[in-house]
């Protein structure tokens, strides 16, 4: 049985170097997106490191060969102009090379689509983004519009404040409302792999999110 080869982008984050985790965990062959790779000292038989830069066509192109899935957990390096939608359009151009599929992307919770119903405690998050972080903000809900356009099997997960932790707690999804308050390193990594493995939210942008106790 071939063993499945997943491109991953934003792989060094604090949420990404998680996902890397599990997905080696799991078995799954990846190649991963750097920049620097002298500075990366995670080694697997598994993993294949591709030195890039994924505003860089070319280097998404020579990422995605030969692989079977992408995933991205791309973070806004700071000082840098805002990288998410440029990053989605050489991702949806190079799968469409490819003739891939399957892409999963993490956002944050001042994304907005059709289906929301956003609590006034969400919605306040979501303006306070505008005001405060107006470039990444307009970027990212442009990122989804690229992804709503395109012909992807494609799952956007809206993420509340990530907190880093080997724990894992009760999670939800809500494609409408983000009522809890955090979600972990270690579930995220989880339901990237369940969305993989058996995906529930094909075209769509769910909230994912566990409460405090």
């Amino acid at each position: 049985m071939k063993t499945i080869k997943i491109a991953v982008i934003g792989g060094t984050g604090k949420s990404g170097k998680y996902l890397v985790q599990q997905l080696l965990k799991k078995g799954f062959s990846i190649r991963l997106l750097l920049r620097n790779p002298e500075n990366y000292d995670t080694q697997n038989p598994l993993l294949e490191i591709v030195k890039g830069d994924v505003r860089n066509f070319e280097s998404v192109l020579l990422l995605l060969q030969d692989c079977d899935r992408v995933v991205s957990t791309l973070g806004q390096p700071k000082g840098e102009p805002t990288i998410f939608s440029t990053a989605t359009g050489h991702i949806i151009r190079a799968m469409r090379h490819y003739k891939l599929s399957r892409y999963i992307v993490t956002t944050g919770l001042n994304v907005n689509t059709p289906t929301d119903a956003k609590s006034d405690t969400v919605q306040m998050a979501t303006r306070w983004m505008y005001d405060h972080f107006p470039e990444t903000t307009y970027d990212k809900q442009k990122e989804y519009e690229l992804l709503a356009q395109s012909d992807l099997d494609w799952t956007m997960i809206r993420l509340p404040l990530i907190r880093q932790t080997n724990e894992s707690f009760p999670y939800h999804t809500s494609l409408t409302d983000c009522p809890g308050d955090f979600i972990s390193t270690t579930d995220l990594a989880d339901f990237v792999l369940q969305e993989m493995e058996q995906p529930r939210f094909i075209r769509q942008a769910p909230f994912l999110y566990s409460f405090d106790q």
